[in-house]
């Protein structure tokens, strides 16, 4: 698969060599959204959510998301090729629905369009495969903001959730 082009830009499958890039770019761009969270939660909640700190809990994760059997990740790149974002897709095919499970830019390449191309990557790609519906899912914290102006510039339609947690003594 040759990727989206761009002059400056290609989008392509996850290579291994890749993780430990997009492990990194992904700790750097979500610093402000677990940061928010924990102005939100509170230091004792947080705590407890993100073990044992949520640079590692977040690591984690995207190293699980990027791997998993089900999952298709997808990198966008530089023209020299190097990993300045990307977005992990997954389906439900009996129900049809596209999920966009992770998406991500390196804060240094945000605002230069970067987060609209993986999105509108992310859905002609899960629209191809024949999904009637796509989600994709973020926080209403201060930190998610970004997030969620992307999705409702892409055409999504936001429902709103909350979670509640108690911390246990």
């Amino acid at each position: 698969m040759s990727g989206k082009t761009h002059p400056t830009r290609r989008i392509r499958p996850l290579a291994p060599a890749d993780l430990a890039a997009l492990v990194e770019l992904s700790l750097q761009a979500w610093e402000p959204v677990f940061v928010s969270f924990e102005n939100v939660l509170g230091s004792a909640i947080f705590g407890l959510l993100y073990r044992p700190d949520w640079r590692t809990a977040q690591a984690d994760s995207v190293r699980e998301h990027c791997l998993a059997g089900d999952a298709e990740p997808f990198v966008l790149v530089t023209a020299d090729d190097v990993p300045v974002g990307f977005v992990v897709l997954r389906q439900d095919r009996e129900q049809s629905l596209g999920i966009i499970e992770m998406i991500a830019v390196h804060p240094e390449h945000q605002r230069r369009g970067h987060g609209r191309a993986l999105m509108a990557f992310a859905v002609e790609r899960l629209r191809a495969a024949g999904n009637d519906l796509v989600h994709v899912g973020t926080g209403g914290d201060p930190g998610h903001a970004p997030a969620r102006a992307l999705y409702e510039a892409a055409g999504f339609t936001g429902l709103p959730a909350v979670n509640y947690y108690l911390a246990t003594p």
